[in-house]
């Protein structure tokens, strides 16, 4: 079978750490990248093109990545679906619902999957949680609390001009750094029907948040809080607890580390594996769920059905940060 062909949009640090994926991946091959600033990726031999637009790349490919920031995803996504390309984005899907609406439209209408490198989804226990959930193994859940306390310095954000911003990052620590944790809580609860929240910008010059708080009220009746921030010395690995009729869960790092059910043996499977955290660093030093995510994605394309973490799910993360932006007080 010939190789699944991609090309990479973006030359930051995702660019180039999809770069060193594909290069280990076995049937997947990198054949171009594309960067407006004509800047190569890292870890890019000069053998692969680098060109300044999609319409450019003059090898034929297969599919795309977009490595850009978040609010770039849109114009990468619809580009490529006029060339009837797949698309995998790097989280998130977009920061609006306009750009997340166009995209979808696009892939649907030249009939091309489209889907999301929410790798957290991918944890042995959020999958066996998830499914838990799902048949109500646990009762009744009335609490589910998310704690995401990171931190990066000033020197972070002035990388870059777009982070922390809200054109191009969407915002800080809720669209940006915390947007898997909250993928995977929305996967795992759906979405409120209330929100209110209190964010602020204390320790950083940025225009979004650096730290920030909400209270969700489910249509069941659960309540469940978020906190997200980038402001937490030295940077805390992320925590969901999920207390229910049956007892409490603790995930840490998508791990689980408590288990107090009534009656069910603790079904973790994770042991020992270590799982990127990004508590205090953007760096992603472990790619496994980037690996599972991707070889996912070619296998729904040659199979013809969607990805484990389609455009359509995937937006939910987005909208429930929109919905916390929204609900200040």
């Amino acid at each position: 079978m010939q190789d699944f062909r991609f090309v990479i949009v973006g030359s930051g640090n995702m660019g180039s750490t999809y770069a060193r994926i594909l290069d280990k991946l076995p049937g997947m091959e990198l054949v171009s990248t594309v960067s407006r600033s004509g800047r190569r990726p890292a870890d890019v031999p000069e053998s692969i093109p680098c060109v300044s637009s999609l319409a450019e790349v003059a090898v034929p490919f297969d599919g795309v990545i977009a490595a850009t920031p978040n609010g770039l995803h849109r114009a990468v996504a619809v580009e490529a679906a006029r060339l009837g390309k797949h698309v995998l984005t790097e989280k998130v899907l977009d920061v609006t619902a306009e750009a997340m609406d166009a995209m979808i439209a696009a892939c649907r209408a030249a009939g091309v999957k489209l889907g999301v490198t929410f790798q957290r989804r991918m944890s042995p226990d959020n999958q066996v949680m998830k499914r838990l959930l799902d048949e109500g193994a646990l009762g009744r859940v009335f609490g589910a609390d998310l704690v995401v306390k990171f931190y990066r310095d000033q020197a972070y954000y002035d990388s870059a001009p777009y982070r922390g911003d809200r054109t191009l990052d969407g915002g800080g620590p809720f669209m940006q750094q915390a947007a898997h944790n909250l993928d995977v809580y929305a996967w795992f609860f759906g979405l409120p029907s209330k929100v209110v929240s209190a964010l602020g910008t204390f320790c950083h010059e940025m225009e979004g948040e650096d730290h920030g708080a909400a209270l969700l009220k489910y249509g069941d009746g659960m309540v469940g809080t978020i906190i997200a921030s980038t402001a937490c010395k030295p940077g805390f690995p992320a925590r969901l607890e999920i207390h229910a009729e049956k007892g409490t869960v603790v995930l840490e790092n998508d791990a689980i580390t408590v288990w107090e059910v009534d009656g069910m043996e603790n079904p973790s499977t994770t042991g020992d594996t270590k799982i990127h955290s990004g508590a205090a660093s953007a760096a992603v030093s472990d790619t496994a769920g980037h690996e599972a995510i991707i070889a996912d994605f070619v296998q729904a394309v040659r199979e013809n059905r969607d990805p484990l973490v389609p455009g359509e799910d995937a937006r939910r993360a987005t909208d429930l940060i929109l919905r916390i932006y929204r609900s200040t007080i």
